[in-house]
């Protein structure tokens, strides 16, 4: 699942859990009285791209001086309790980023507003964006709650000197292929990237796999329940196996699937050579990206978000490459998107619903493409994007690749993703943990399906 790691609340962050962040004290924005100004709020969770849409709140300010825009940020982990309690009370903000795995039940309950008759009334594209991202924020009832305002996909990071120092190149990285059975030249490559204590290698006479310096692989420390977005799903997906019977909005999970058990049973197996952490080490304390970044981990499978992060380490020279192609004969990764969405019970709809439509516009996409943190939805801004990674030396092709080859998959969009969650998460942690075996997941696969009866 997309999300930021043990991210800080950093400037102009509020206690979202508390009374709310609007001018009016409710949570939604407030009227200045007697000046006929309004201030929106508006809530985000990445504080790297707090700056981004500042610049943007500026710029929408500066077209609508009678409008303002209220920014506030808080890490991933308190993001979704806070708003959540904030909806319950009636407190939330105006307009919040929303997330795939979260807006159907917010439709549900009606706590968010469909657009369509905002979207009519403006004659608003929605046909703007990198195909098949619009799509996502329709629901089963045909009703759309989100523009795109950016995408995202994983790939494998690594440390440039271990690969050198292990004899392996970067061309190599390039044409990594994997399968189940022996894992392919990809655990090849993570068990040569493996170091002990005594400097034996994964695939040396002697290697100790209870005294490891240097994992081939880091294990991120959120199993992404029953996604697995940066930690196991494009394995699984190279196999050719899909989530559910269809997508979006698929009523039969398919985690009972030989391929996704086989995929998983491989991944434990890691653990297991002492190739990859344990489950217990990967949540000791330290993220999987600052493990990287402290040279614990060689490769590291992570989503393009957290792209700034990885090459921001000091003395980590780092590259990216794509995920390996699998069974299937190609590679995989899960597509996600973002978009923002308008609380029901604002006091300033039409307010909303123009901050909402300038966050989905080129205007506001190019200026946080020009930030280089995330890939913007519209291409053209994504062009914009690319070029400021470049300019950073970043090569994002490893992202990028899985568009252009189309070898994407849907972040899985159905009815019930918290309880699904509360089953999988579980599941998957015992499997890892070596408390029951991969075969466990097709009774967890029942109880999911038993939702949708």
């Amino acid at each position: 699942m997309r999300r930021m790691t043990r991210l800080t609340a950093v400037a102009m962050m509020v206690p979202l859990a508390l009374a709310g962040c609007g001018s009016d004290g409710d949570g939604t924005g407030g009227d200045n009285a007697g000046t006929g100004k309004t201030e929106i709020s508006y809530w985000l969770w990445d504080s790297n791209q707090l700056p981004a849409y500042q610049a943007c709140a500026d710029a929408f300010h500066a077209a609508n001086p009678d409008l303002t825009v209220k920014i506030s940020q808080v890490g991933w982990a308190d993001y979704w309790t806070s708003l959540t309690t904030n909806l319950v009370s009636g407190t939330a903000p105006d307009v919040f980023t929303n997330h795939l795995n979260y807006y159907p039940e917010f439709a549900a309950k009606q706590q968010i507003l469909p657009l369509d008759d905002f979207i009519a009334a403006d004659g608003t594209k929605t046909d703007a964006y990198t195909p098949g991202l619009g799509d996502l924020w329709v629901s089963k009832e045909g009703k759309r709650y989100g523009l795109p305002k950016d995408f995202d996909t994983v790939a494998i990071f690594y440390n440039k000197k271990m690969l050198a120092d292990a004899g392996i190149t970067e061309n190599q990285m390039k044409k990594l292929t994997w399968n189940p059975t022996d894992g392919g030249d990809y655990e090849k490559i993570i068990a040569r990237l493996t170091v002990d204590k005594n400097g034996k290698r994964g695939d040396e006479p002697g290697f100790d796999k209870s005294k490891v310096e240097v994992y081939g692989l880091g294990l991120d420390e959120n199993n992404g329940a029953g996604v697995g977005q940066q930690m196991w799903s494009m394995y699984a997906l190279s196999t050719g196996w899909q989530f559910t019977d269809k997508n979006p909005w698929g009523t039969r999970f398919q985690y009972d699937d030989p391929r996704f058990q086989q995929a998983i049973a491989w991944f434990r197996g890691l653990i297991d050579k002492g190739y990859m952490p344990s489950l217990a080490i990967a949540r000791s304390g330290t993220s999987v990206n600052d493990g990287f970044g402290a040279g614990k981990y060689a490769l590291s499978t992570n989503g393009s978000w957290m792209i700034n992060t990885y090459y921001g380490y000091d003395k980590v020279q780092v590259g990216t490459a794509p995920t390996p192609a699998g069974p299937s004969g190609k590679r995989a990764s899960v597509f996600n998107g973002l978009a923002d969405s308008i609380y029901a019970g604002t006091k300033h709809k039409d307010q909303a619903w123009k901050w909402v439509k300038y966050l989905a516009s080129a205007d506001c996409q190019k200026k946080v493409g020009e930030q280089a943190v995330v890939f913007p939805a519209i291409p053209e801004a994504l062009t914009v994007a690319e070029q400021k990674f470049k300019d950073k030396g970043i090569d994002i092709s490893a992202f990028t690749v899985q568009i252009h080859e189309k070898t994407t998959s849907l972040f899985p969009i159905t009815d019930h993703a918290s309880e699904i969650t509360a089953i999988m998460g579980p599941a998957i942690d015992a499997v890892l943990s070596f408390e029951a075996e991969p075969s466990s997941l097709t009774k967890a696969n029942d109880e999911v399906n038993a939702l949708f009866q």
